[in-house]
């Protein structure tokens, strides 16, 4: 494509329409709200004086576990969310770098393309540590960050987070690739990870529970899915025990931005108790605790979340 965009119609159940946009060693699928101010995959950026916003979904999710956010914050931001390689709507990278670097080049490599730049950006878990990494090294492109339940080095993880760290083990995803299909099946499954990362997944309605299905089987589907999601696991795991400038702690240190740390009580992946470490370490930061929530605050909690952010936001 030589960098040029083009507009994909996705099927039934993505999130909705999105556009491609070739980044360094890969190609993104970008997403903007299908309604309100600027919408439509190919809108023109609008010239109302909103400012461009950036979102970076976690570990095995997609563009679309912003939605709800988004849709609350259309008045206030410009928003765009970018499936990350290997995810959503995005092929893995050509060159198979699925680590935390990886990550964060894609992202900068959009940002730099769409010239949109600086952006109010976004991350959970995963999405949260390309963040952080982004802000210290490229601070020109970055006004402000939001973080829900950042994946920031927690040594050692809190035990129900192990089964998503024994990912990055080796011979573990075959062995799993092993397990009876009724154990896999994409009801049970989804239903797993919805009490994964949900505080309390009893509260889904049908349709809620029907799109997650209907999104867990698609993502299955795909011949890549499995290996990005582990690529993806060790890429954490690895980035948990860089040292030096590269260490993720010494790197939010770095950033200067003001920054909005999002953490739910009920979070089995990500300990509230970090949030004490990530308030000492940034600069500039304010610490919203949500007492039901767990992971996707944003998906669980957007009104909460969303009120957070104009705060953070300030004065129009």
């Amino acid at each position: 494509m030589s960098g040029a965009e083009q507009q994909i119609l996705p099927e039934p159940v993505s999130p909705g329409p999105f556009r491609t946009v070739e980044v360094p060693g890969a190609v993104l699928a970008v997403h903007r709200p299908a309604t309100g101010p600027g919408a439509g995959p190919t809108a023109p950026v609008p010239a109302d004086g909103r400012a461009p916003a950036l979102f970076v979904h976690g570990l095995g999710g997609s563009a679309a576990n912003w939605n709800a956010l988004m849709a609350r914050l259309g008045g206030d931001l410009d928003a765009e969310a970018v499936d990350l390689p290997g995810f959503g709507e995005s092929a893995p990278p050509a060159d198979g770098d699925l680590g935390l670097s990886g990550h964060v080049r894609a992202v900068t490599g959009y940002l730099e393309a769409a010239g949109r730049g600086p952006v109010h950006l976004f991350g959970n878990s995963l999405g949260g540590a390309v963040c952080v990494r982004l802000a210290a090294l490229r601070p020109d492109l970055v006004r402000s960050l939001t973080l829900v339940s950042p994946a920031l080095p927690e040594l050692p993880p809190q035990r129900s987070a192990w089964p998503t760290a024994m990912l990055a083990v080796p011979g573990v995803p075959a062995l799993l690739r092993r397990l009876p299909t009724g154990v896999r099946e994409p009801e049970r499954a989804a239903d797993r990870l919805l009490r994964l990362v949900y505080g309390d997944p009893d509260s889904l309605g049908p349709a809620e529970r029907a799109e997650a299905v209907a999104q867990y089987r698609r993502r299955t589907e795909l011949p890549w899915a499995a290996a990005a999601l582990v690529g993806s696991a060790r890429g954490i795991v690895s980035a948990y025990t860089e040292r030096g400038e590269q260490a993720l702690w010494r790197q939010a240190a770095r950033v200067t931005v003001p920054v909005l740390l999002v953490y739910g009580l009920r979070d089995k992946l990500v300990s509230y108790r970090s949030a004490r470490r990530a308030c000492a370490a940034f600069a500039d930061s304010r610490l919203l605790v949500l007492p039901d929530s767990g992971h996707v605050a944003m998906m669980e909690h957007p009104d909460a979340v969303a009120r957070a952010v104009k705060e953070l936001l300030g004065p129009a």
